[in-house]
């Protein structure tokens, strides 16, 4: 079906489909007509004084002049190239000069103008921005970002253009919408806490012309927001989710004194400071302990004599990676994405992240549990099997049930009806549905976002309701 024969619901799906949470690919310029089976390529780099040529195979993928083959427009630079990092929409253009990057911003303006700002928002958004409004705000932040200004925000206003509260299942989306714009954020948003400020900035087109890869680049790793094909990752707690860890540093010069440390040390309630010859130059850190020790050795000593050794970490390193030497040092400094020591992470603040996320999973658990007490105190197992595994091949008892399981069993309205509860059974399943998205992002650590109160509550009143209804 042509676009002039296509019916306006049929219009406003494919506009949403080609502007909710995918990434485009040549093969949608293809089948828009922006770009025919065959057109031929070129990625010049006039301060190296090269060329590379290519042509756009019929399903869509990118062949250059050896004959390789790759999906990826940055993959394809890359291989082309032999090293560097590229974003690959920004290097190519067909043969009337444009770039691929300007077929397809001309093909989202058509999807945007074309989606209807009214239609709902997928099922985990909340918010009345409609795909097209998010359109516009992406395009604006890059433009900024063109001209050398950057939109600046916090992670929490970053994730409400989504409608959403915590990361995890709308990562995916957020990424590839981005992508489409040739963004990234600076640091990454899933790798710092809700509250940090991050940056809207263009994908490096090229982060160093001598930059060499280890072995071949056909398998060489494209990094994040540069490369369309990366897999979807599931984010779980780094370092700079905590939200001391790009809090800021209070630190002194290797040239201070002990009466200057000691003084912000008891101002600060520190146990610690870093001793910093810059933003990037770490030269250690000093300690009630270690100026009791240096003094101790040398009553005339110097501060020089008290610094030991600091241990400090990306922020987008894996937490649970950095235990061991929070164990041995108590805490560890943490570098932004330029490189700065930009906060301290602590034994205690690391104490408190898993405690609330073991506290999730003890809610959590009470709450299976119960559902599953009440499922098997009022039916058989025949009655669950027949609506939940009708061929008999997953549920051998009700402990082998999920959460969809007794979502599926309570919302049947005659098992409703035999349960015997005198409430509304629309409203519970809603509110059960609700519950099993939140569970399934704690269970699969698909966030690294603490659970909003909101739905810690909705899981305690729950659990509450189950403790009355289902003795």
């Amino acid at each position: 079906m042509t676009d002039s024969a296509a019916g306006p619901a049929e219009t406003q799906s494919r506009a949403r489909y080609l502007l909710d949470g995918r990434r485009l690919t040549i093969a949608d310029l293809l089948g828009s007509g922006l770009l025919k089976e065959g057109a031929r390529l070129r990625f010049v780099r006039p301060r190296v004084g090269e060329s590379h040529e290519a042509v756009v195979t019929p399903r869509g993928w990118i062949q250059l002049s050896d004959g390789e083959e790759f999906r990826s427009p940055s993959k394809a630079a890359m291989v082309a190239v032999g090293n560097g990092t590229f974003d690959g929409w920004e290097a190519w253009q067909v043969d009337d000069g444009r770039y691929l990057t300007q077929l397809r911003q001309e093909l989202l303006d058509r999807a945007a103008e074309e989606a209807n700002p009214t239609a709902p928002e997928i099922e985990h958004q909340q918010t009345s921005v409609s795909p097209s409004e998010r359109h516009a705000r992406l395009k604006e932040a890059r433009d900024s970002a063109e001209t050398g200004h950057p939109l600046s925000l916090s992670v929490q206003e970053l994730l409400a253009w989504w409608g959403a509260t915590g990361r995890g299942a709308v990562n995916d989306q957020i990424q590839a919408e981005l992508a489409n714009h040739s963004l990234v954020t600076s640091p990454e948003f899933d790798k710092v806490s809700l509250t940090a400020t991050v940056r809207l900035v263009k994908a490096a087109e090229e982060q160093t012309e001598d930059l060499s890869l280890v072995g071949s680049p056909v398998t060489a790793a494209v990094p994040a927001g540069v490369s369309e094909e990366l897999d979807s990752r599931e984010t779980g707690l780094t370092v700079g989710t905590l939200p001391s860890a790009l809090a800021g540093i209070v630190s002194v010069k290797p040239t201070a004194t002990f009466e200057e440390v000691i003084t912000l040390m008891l101002l600060h309630d520190f146990s610690q400071l870093p001793v910093l010859a810059g933003p990037h130059n770490l030269r250690g850190s000093v300690s009630w302990k270690s100026i009791a020790r240096a003094r101790h050795a040398d009553p005339g000593a110097h501060l020089s004599q008290a610094i030991v050794d600091a241990r400090d970490v990306r922020y987008d390193h894996d937490l649970i990676e950095v235990l061991a030497t929070l164990v041995e040092h108590d805490f560890v400094l943490v570098r932004d994405q330029h490189n700065a020591i930009a906060g301290i992470v602590t034994a205690a603040d690391v104490a408190q992240a898993y405690g609330e996320l073991a506290g999730h999973f003890l809610l959590i658990g009470e709450m299976d549990r119960r559902l599953r007490q009440v499922i098997a105190g009022a039916f058989t197992l025949p009655e669950v099997t027949g609506l939940c595994d009708p061929e008999g091949e997953r549920i051998a008892s009700f402990g082998d049930m999920t959460v969809g399981d007794y979502q599926r069993v309570l919302e049947n309205p005659g098992l409703w009806v035999q349960l015997g509860w005198p409430l509304d059974r629309k409203v519970f399943i809603a509110r059960l549905e609700e519950i099993r998205r939140i569970r399934n992002n704690v269970m699969h650590f698909n966030s690294s976002d603490p659970l909003p109160k909101t739905d810690v509550d909705k899981i305690r009143h729950l659990n509450k309701l189950l403790r009355e209804y289902g003795e």
